[in-house]
């Protein structure tokens, strides 16, 4: 009877020991993955930091594109600028919601930050990131199309290139468009972010 007693108890503490062995693990799985989604939630953190400061750069490259040239008539002033054309202006509205929503998302990345757990914040900003990165690329397409026209003309409209004349006009205007493709790759980069983090619950 001794001997079967001190077999059971042996059993017990081993059982014990193996649970406590897997509770550990658990323990350590969870946070590692914890530290993994919060350094998800600084990166995501900090490409916004990033996208805002390459949308205000657009927006403002843009909106202060204006070149009067030094010769003019009794009758015409020769003078490109931005709101000559409902395209660009279009552009610089758009950088400007999209400078102003990443400001906005800005406290929702830091819950993620601090709440590396927490869905509601992260699939808020994965439908809002999408939303926003359409408009971004409808407003960036479509000043790169004007750019283009503007540097090489349509010989078959009888539309002349007026980057010759206008040159620190059309360099403003390139250097806006390319800040905003900017922003748009990071807006992707965002959006993959958070889907594969959102995946990871």
């Amino acid at each position: 009877m001794m001997k079967s007693s001190d077999h059971s108890s042996i059993n017990v503490a081993e059982s014990s020991g193996v649970e406590k062995g897997k509770g550990s693990l658990i323990a350590t799985s969870r946070e590692q993955k914890k530290g993994f989604k919060k350094g998800l939630g600084i990166l995501d953190f900090l490409l916004r930091l990033g996208a805002i400061i390459s949308t205000i750069a657009a927006a403002a490259t843009m909106g202060t594109s204006d070149e009067t040239l030094p010769f003019f008539s009794q009758f015409f002033q020769f003078e490109a600028s931005y709101d000559d054309l409902p395209t660009l202006m279009f552009f610089v509205i758009a950088m400007a919601l999209v400078g102003a929503y990443l400001v906005l998302s800005l406290p929702f990345s830091l819950v993620t930050i601090v709440r590396p757990h927490a869905v509601a914040p992260r699939l808020l900003l994965f439908i809002l990131d999408t939303v926003v990165l359409t408009l971004a690329t409808a407003a960036g397409a479509a000043a790169a199309a004007i750019v283009y026209l503007a540097q090489n003309g349509n010989p078959n409209t009888n539309w002349l290139s007026i980057c010759d004349q206008f040159g620190d006009f059309c360099q403003g205007v390139s250097g806006a468009v390319v800040a905003s493709f900017f922003t748009v790759v990071v807006l992707m980069s965002l959006i993959l972010l958070s889907a594969f983090a959102l995946k990871k619950h």
